[in-house]
């Protein structure tokens, strides 16, 4: 769960968005899930009120984390993030595939 953040661009494996690609807008930790923008739509009925209109809003729901996959920066293709420790001892992340650093 702490290799994915915030931003990140990831692509869906399963579902009914399968392969396609979206960024992290938000992160539940306690849940191991994720909002991920434009996937997952669903459509809900609103009843009008004094301070916004009624109607059909769509709005994205959380996916779970194991459903999606960074997606690697040189070849666009899902990855799995690697962690290495570089000489001033901080931590930086790394796509697998193409070893490639992301950027955070």
């Amino acid at each position: 769960m702490n290799k994915l953040k915030k931003g990140d661009s990831v692509i869906v494996l399963t579902g009914k968005d399968k392969g396609r690609v979206g960024t992290i807008l938000q992160m539940v930790k306690k849940t191991n899930r994720i909002l991920v923008e434009g996937i997952n739509v669903v459509k809900r009925h609103t009843k009008q009120s004094q301070t916004s209109a009624g109607g059909i809003i769509s709005k994205e729901t959380s996916i779970h984390v194991s459903n999606v996959a960074l997606m690697d920066p040189k070849n666009r293709k899902p990855t799995r993030v690697g962690i290495k420790i570089n000489s001033d001892g901080k931590k930086i992340r790394f796509a697998k595939r193409s070893g490639d650093l992301i950027n955070d």
